[in-house]
This record gives structure tokens, sequence and C-alpha cells, in this order.
């Protein structure tokens, strides 16, 4: 994945995606580079427009990812109903005692 991520920042940064590039970024982040992952990533990315492949990406993972939000929405509505219910039911003892006290 590293090297996916190599190409992609020199394609941030108008830069061309070669083998001594990618093999740069990989070693500057400290990985030994491979080069025959090097070579078949360069090979695979000829015919690819990176641009439209980043974009369609995100638009794949944005319906992803609402579910997953709208979850978490919900737990937490349902965590703040609980704690509601908690502090009533501690009012309504705390009155009592008060009653009775």
């Amino acid at each position: 994945m590293e090297y996916i991520y190599a190409a992609m920042i020199l394609h941030s940064a108008e830069k061309e995606i070669n083998e001594e590039n990618v093999k740069s970024i990989i070693e500057a982040a400290g990985i030994e580079a491979d080069d025959a992952r090097i070579k078949a990533l360069i090979a695979a990315l000829e015919d690819v427009d990176i641009d439209e492949a980043m974009e369609t990406t995100a638009m794949a993972a944005a319906p992803a990812a609402a579910p997953v939000a709208a979850e978490a929405v919900e737990e937490e509505e349902e965590e703040e109903e609980e704690e509601e219910e908690e502090a009533s039911e501690e009012a309504a003892a705390a009155g009592l005692g008060a009653l009775f006290g």
C-alpha cells in the first residue's frame, strides 16, 4: 500500500511517477524499497487516470461511511436518553427522601 501512497504523493506534487521518484519516497519513509514492486506499480499505472481513480474511490467511500455515521449518532442519542432517565430517577428518589427525611 505504501507504494500506492508514494504514487499519490508524487501525483499530488505534480511530479513524474517513475521508478526513481517512487523509490526515493519509499526510502525516505524508512522502508526498504523493492525494485520489482516499484516496476509493477509503474507498469500498472501507465494507463490509469489517477484523478479519476481518486474521485471514484472518494465517491464510493462516502456512501459507505454514511451508515456508520448514522449508527454513531443513534448510539449517542440512546446514551443521552439513558443518562436523562437516570437523572430523573435520582431526582425522584431525592424528592421522596426529602418528604420522609
